[in-house]
């Protein structure tokens, strides 16, 4: 892929702020959280609605269990795949504690970081094209939850593109995500023996205790000298305060930057075996994103500062659906949505002064991508 585009960047003004805020304000509103099917349905067909109000043609509902993805082509050979998720972590009602707002340069509201500006900006971005042939919208449902139904049809148009421009939040300072860890969840479950904590604890099998020795054993399969982190994060056990506990799990967070660390720790949690006499162990989940290396952005980022001297890489510990597309070896540039922060958090906010110069930064990506 060369690293130089054929056509300069366009002006900041010829974005209208007011229309971007507008499309922003229409998509918070609708509350997407995941797995909600009917909120998702509704949030769908906004997307769908912004996306063919600024771009003509038809943005197609793809039914999946998890709720519609929407899609959208500009015709042609497909050539770049702009990948964002219109589900939201936050839970119905949340908009009527923190609605939309415009305030002091910064937009905030549920999902205006994570990552409904991201959306608005890319659609913003494709409008300014000339032709928009060869490019491809999808806007999946269940990002945040581990994209169980999005996945394979995100690898399918990913290999069917050929480059992935991912519409997440920037990183710190505005900073483009140049690499991301693999990351996943496991839950160890252990299945102890209940008695009387009083009148005979031998008689029991303590699923607590287990937990405790597994809980140390996790911990210690980290190596942060290769940037892998194991963390556990949420434990139960027992049932009453005078019976042995016969049952326990503790849930664990995993994040790792190579593909041999994803499938050491994924062997060890394999090879767990109980402490005590009488326990038992089951283990399940896994690292389910792969990582993303930075050398699957690299021509992409090589071409995003041609565009805009100064921008910033960072490689960043969260994952998204571009670990998916980078594991498939296509070049693939995440954080290229909005500049702001506090994902997940009731502080999200998006700084709208940017928002202008990320669509067009999109918009010349596409165009150098497909000069290449």
């Amino acid at each position: 892929m060369k690293t130089t585009p054929r056509t300069a960047p366009r002006t900041p003004d010829a974005v209208d702020t007011d229309a971007l805020i507008e499309d922003l304000r229409t998509l918070v509103e609708v509350e997407s959280p995941s797995r909600d099917l009917d909120a998702l349905t509704a949030s769908a067909k906004a997307v769908a609605g912004v996306i063919e109000s600024r771009l003509g043609g038809q943005a197609v509902l793809v039914e999946s269990p998890s709720g519609p993805h929407v899609r959208w082509s500009g015709g042609g050979t497909p050539r770049v795949l702009l990948l964002g998720h219109h589900d939201t972590v936050f839970p119905l009602g949340t908009l009527a504690r923190r609605p939309f707002r415009v305030e002091d340069g910064r937009a905030t509201g549920p999902g205006v970081f994570d990552m409904l500006g991201g959306i608005v900006q890319a659609v913003h971005g494709v409008a300014l094209l000339d032709d928009p042939s060869g490019v491809e919208i999808l806007v999946t449902c269940d990002e945040e939850v581990g994209s169980p139904s999005s996945r394979a049809l995100i690898e399918e148009r990913a290999l069917a593109c050929g480059a992935v421009l991912v519409l997440e939040g920037a990183a710190e300072d505005g900073a483009l995500k140049t690499g991301r860890k693999g990351c996943g969840t496991f839950e160890v479950t252990v299945k102890g023996v209940a008695s009387h904590a009083g009148l005979e604890p031998e008689e029991g099998v303590n699923a607590l205790v287990e937990a405790a020795y597994q809980v140390l054993d996790i911990v210690a399969l980290g190596r942060p000298e290769a940037g892998t982190s194991v963390t556990p994060t949420v434990s139960w056990a027992g049932t009453v305060e005078n019976v042995v506990p016969a049952g326990a799990s503790v849930v664990v967070d995993v994040r790792v930057v190579t593909a041999a660390e994803k499938d050491r720790v994924e062997a060890a949690f394999a090879a767990l075996r109980p402490h005590l006499d009488g326990a038992e162990l089951s283990v399940r989940g896994g690292i389910g994103r792969p990582p993303m290396p930075e050398s699957a952005s690299a021509d992409l980022f090589a071409l995003a500062r041609t565009l805009l001297p100064g921008l910033e890489g960072k490689a960043v510990g969260g994952g998204s659906d571009g670990n998916f597309t980078a594991a498939l070896g296509v070049p693939t540039l995440d954080g290229l949505g909005a500049v702001g922060g506090g994902a997940h958090a009731d502080h999200e906010y998006l700084i709208v002064g940017a928002m202008a110069e990320r669509a067009h930064l999109v918009a010349g990506l596409i165009d150098a991508v497909r000069a290449s």
